[in-house]
């Protein structure tokens, strides 16, 4: 018997991770070599600009995705051969062969800061620096900005759900409306970073040590000739992972059902870990099961809840006095729902001239959120009394020495002095230098821990959902004063 050819999967997760860019990448990267200025050095910045859901902050996430990534760039005889097979207009090849064997020798030269998984960030913030030979910079654009900017914005969304829960569990359940294989347990991976205490996520599970939850659907109660006899089964099946989805049929009968099975398992050693509830008047149909649970002895017995849950339904669930205590958060959580994108770029900020010597760049726009800040950038954090007061985004050929002052960079008019005295960390850290790792990581559990202890250090303000803080994050004044120097010069005013 012939064996199938192998599927889309198996071809796409292999070794080398050349092709994991758009084609442009590659054709500047060719033109860079043409023009023989590809070895030249120059730094870019990831950064995004706005934080995510209209709101306060974000939890940066993905560097480790991103340092697999860099650690198997490079192209094997496939990828050469597919790039060799590509044509231009005029029909003849798009890259000529010197350029596929240049290509064939790859091997990462470059410099990499990056912002540790789980630190709070804010816009116009570098959350990865690279610098090193422009050819090589360029080509890791498409594949930072895919890893960074999805897992960043799945983080937050965790962490703002698990905020609108006060402390209660949040499980990711999203893997089914998942953006595909790598979506799914993208999400998984960086939802547990934001703050949620398990997934359904098997696959997540097993490669990530996440904890791992579930029970039964509503096909396993339709299978059976009444729902009492379906959770009768199951618990017979499985005595110790008993949460029944009590809604199949008519709710409040299902958590009677429950309760009598709840008697069963009890008799035998057993507790009722649970029951879920998945669609109706979630605050109703809680309070009314809370009073039956708890009048037959099950007051210890949580009430789950799931059923297109977000921070925003959580808190309103709370306000109307929901018994709810744990929540599985699925679709609006793995998909980012009310915003599928963060809209992180990468700018290219100086190169060096054919003298050796930094030469700062800028990119204009008539927004002034899209205009990039140039140099070598590095973000300060300050500190007063053990609270973060200000993030100063600085370049490090001119660090900052004693008293700084911060500008927004969108509006200059908004500035926050911080005194000398103030003490600080700079949040981007060496991971690779010369084209190897030097990064330790933290573990999975680490960098979770790390965005819980670092929200609890800001004002509380900034995790509000309605009209947040605005948390003072911008340039340091003599870069600002630098940005706003190069664009008057760009735009024709030298005085």
């Amino acid at each position: 018997m012939l064996e199938p050819p192998p599927g889309p999967s198996s071809r796409l997760y292999r070794p080398a991770f050349g092709l994991l860019t758009d084609l442009y990448q590659l054709t500047m990267a060719y033109g860079y070599w043409k023009q023989r200025i590809h070895e030249r050095e120059a730094v870019f910045h990831l950064v995004f600009r706005e934080n995510p859901f209209r709101g306060g902050f974000a939890v940066a996430c993905g560097l480790h995705a991103a340092i697999e990534y860099l650690e198997r760039l490079r192209f094997d005889s496939g990828d050469l051969d597919y790039l060799g097979s590509l044509r231009g207009r005029d029909g003849a090849a798009l890259f000529e062969q010197k350029f596929l064997d240049f290509l064939q020798g790859f091997s990462l030269a470059c410099d990499v800061e990056g912002v540790a998984e789980g630190t709070v960030v804010f816009p116009h913030e570098p959350l990865v620096r690279v610098k090193g030979p422009l050819l090589q910079a360029q080509l890791m654009e498409t594949a930072l900005l895919n890893l960074v900017n999805f897992q960043t914005l799945v983080a937050t969304k965790a962490a703002r759900v698990v905020l609108a829960a006060r402390g209660q569990p949040v499980l990711e359940f999203g893997m089914r409306r998942a953006q595909g294989i790598d979506g799914s347990v993208s999400a998984s991976r960086a939802a547990y970073v934001g703050g949620c205490a398990g997934t359904s996520n098997v696959m997540a599970g097993r490669l990530f040590g996440i904890p791992v939850k579930g029970t039964h659907a509503h096909s396993w109660v339709m299978c059976f000739d009444s729902e009492l006899e379906a959770f009768q089964s199951y618990a017979e099946a499985m005595p110790n992972n008993c949460v029944f989805l009590v809604d199949t049929y008519d709710t409040l009968q299902g958590v009677r059902n429950a309760v009598a099975v709840g008697r069963w398992l009890r008799q035998r050693g057993y507790p009722l870990l649970g029951i879920r509830l998945d669609s109706g008047d979630l605050a109703y149909l809680s309070i009314e099961a809370r009073k039956i649970l708890d009048a037959e002895g099950f007051a210890d017995t949580p009430i789950l809840a799931s059923s297109d849950l977000d921070e925003h339904i959580i808190a309103s669930l709370k306000e109307q006095g929901a018994t709810i205590s744990v929540w599985g958060v699925g679709t609006r959580l793995a998909t980012a729902f009310d915003q599928p994108a963060l809209g992180g770029v990468y700018k290219l900020s100086a190169i060096r001239n054919r003298r050796g010597e930094w030469e700062d760049r800028v990119k204009l726009s008539e927004q002034a959120v899209k205009t990039s800040t140039p140099g070598i950038l590095q973000v300060r954090r300050f500190r007063t009394r053990g609270a973060p007061v200000a993030d100063a985004i600085f370049d490090e050929r001119h660090p900052i020495q004693g008293e700084c002052v911060v500008v927004d960079p969108v509006d200059p008019t908004r500035r926050k002095f911080v005194p000398a005295h103030a003490s600080f960390e700079d949040l981007l850290a060496p991971v690779f230098r010369g084209g190897r790792c030097v990064y330790e990581m933290p573990s999975l559990e680490e960098c979770r821990r790390r965005a819980r202890e670092q929200l609890a250090e800001f004002h509380p303000g900034i995790q509000r959902f309605v009209n947040p803080h605005q948390y003072p994050a911008g340039l340091e004044a003599g870069l600002h004063q630098r940005k706003t120097e190069m664009i008057l010069r760009a735009r024709g005013f030298h005085a």
